[in-house]
């Protein structure tokens, strides 16, 4: 089994969501589905998830130094989960 799981986002949108809605906002790999995806979270956080919501987020254009020339970023996926009412996720800080 493949981790799903990439890293907790974490912006000024996400944690007002986070305190208020219960809502936690990760970025998952491509081929994630929110089966996948809510099992993952019970898992490794040990939290009851009521939703997931996946959204698919383009590519943005990039322009390359002071040449005419842009490239594009690849797609990624993102995966808001709403945890059960009263339930707390305790983040692990990554180094990455």
């Amino acid at each position: 089994m493949t981790k799903i799981l990439e890293k907790l986002i974490t912006t000024e949108k996400t944690t007002k969501a986070k305190e208020g809605q219960n809502i936690y906002t990760f970025k998952v790999k491509n081929q994630a589905s929110q089966g996948s995806v809510t099992n993952e979270v019970e898992k490794t956080y040990k939290v009851e998830v009521t939703n997931v919501n996946l959204m698919i987020i383009p590519g943005k254009k990039r322009r390359l130094s002071k040449t005419n020339r842009y490239i594009r970023l690849p797609k990624w996926k993102k995966a808001a989960v709403t945890l059960k009412e009263g339930q707390k996720m305790e983040e692990a800080k990554d180094k990455k």
